[in-house]
């Protein structure tokens, strides 16, 4: 897998950091995509979002805006709809599917009626839970907007949060007024990324303590990555199927990654898709450009595998328009 034509010098303007929670993981995203694009001889404006970022973006005269932003604004829709009205050319998804996909309820309005299989539930008031459980357990709850699985929270019978939960106890209801409350799937953590038109390949995640919450996606050492994952052929082409259609469902664009439990013992009946990131990490342990490079695809050429879609995807709204 390669990027098909080689790009031409470009001016990049990478989006990064901003003041969400994942403002660490958007650094490292960013710095990494600006040193590869460096490397290949590209001119490059690194930006830190902040509050003044329109008047950033228009300094910088660039040719394309790489948007390595993870969270809210940079992932909601807010800075897509923002450059949008700048007229500017940016890597990643677009307003509607930005909004679409980092609402865990949405998602599953946009995906379930096309068949695609995710866990049942519904949204709580977090002051619910410290009357009684929404869900017999073990059940997981975690906020309706966020990503890189904060503020998640596995609620057992043998857990420390109480029948019913305390309000002191530490958790997603201390912080968020409201949570998707989900039944717990037992099995494997899978994953896959999907590129343009192209669902890469499946990773199974395991975490060696807990379970694959934020700390364990990006400290090093903390999870281990099977890639590609040790699971029968149904299970890895059920993925990648579903990966695609939610990516082409929600009209994403550049790239995105599924996320998904699997309980082993229901075969693809206990397949489950989690959520679509239409923001991957793209750091040194993320999942993305492992997989491209299980794929064949090093780092650079992934960088400008998603530049070159964007473009692509730039001009032909501009020849439509015309």
């Amino acid at each position: 897998m390669s990027v098909s034509q080689p790009l031409p010098k470009l001016h990049v303007a990478v989006l990064m950091g901003g003041w969400s929670s994942e403002r660490p993981v958007s650094l490292m995203s960013g710095n990494g995509v600006a040193d590869a694009l460096e490397q290949r001889g590209h001119r490059v404006t690194r930006i830190d979002m902040g509050r003044d970022v329109a008047v950033k973006l228009v300094e910088a005269k660039s040719d394309v805006v790489f948007n390595a932003l993870h969270g809210c604004p940079g992932e909601d829709g807010t800075v897509q709809g923002m450059m949008d009205l700048m007229g500017l050319t940016y890597t990643h998804s677009g307003l509607t599917s930005s909004v679409i996909a980092i609402d865990k309820e949405l998602t599953k309005q946009a995906l379930v009626p096309h068949g695609i299989p995710m866990p049942g539930g519904r949204i709580v008031k977090s002051a619910e839970l410290f009357e009684g459980d929404p869900l017999p357990r073990p059940y997981v709850v975690k906020p309706v907007n966020e990503g890189s699985s904060v503020g998640v929270a596995i609620v057992t019978d043998q857990g420390n949060y109480g029948h019913p939960i305390s309000p002191d106890a530490v958790g997603p209801w201390q912080v968020f007024p409201e949570l998707m409350a989900e039944p717990f799937i037992r099995g494997l953590e899978l994953t896959t990324a999907v590129l343009g038109d192209c669902a890469l390949c499946v990773t199974e995640l395991k975490p060696k303590t807990g379970f694959y919450d934020f700390e364990a996606k990006y400290t090093d050492g903390l999870t281990e990555h099977v890639c590609p994952a040790h699971i029968p052929d149904e299970i890895t082409e059920a993925c990648k199927d579903i990966a695609l259609r939610a990516h082409q469902l929600l009209g994403c664009r550049g790239t995105s990654r599924s996320d998904f439990r699997w309980d082993d013992t229901q075969g693809v009946d206990g397949l489950f898709l989690l959520e679509v990131n239409t923001q991957p990490g793209m750091t040194p342990l993320s999942l993305v450009p492992e997989q491209a490079r299980h794929c064949g695809m090093d780092y650079p050429s992934l960088v400008e595998a998603i530049i070159a879609e964007a473009l692509s995807d730039a001009a032909a709204m501009a020849a439509a328009k015309a």
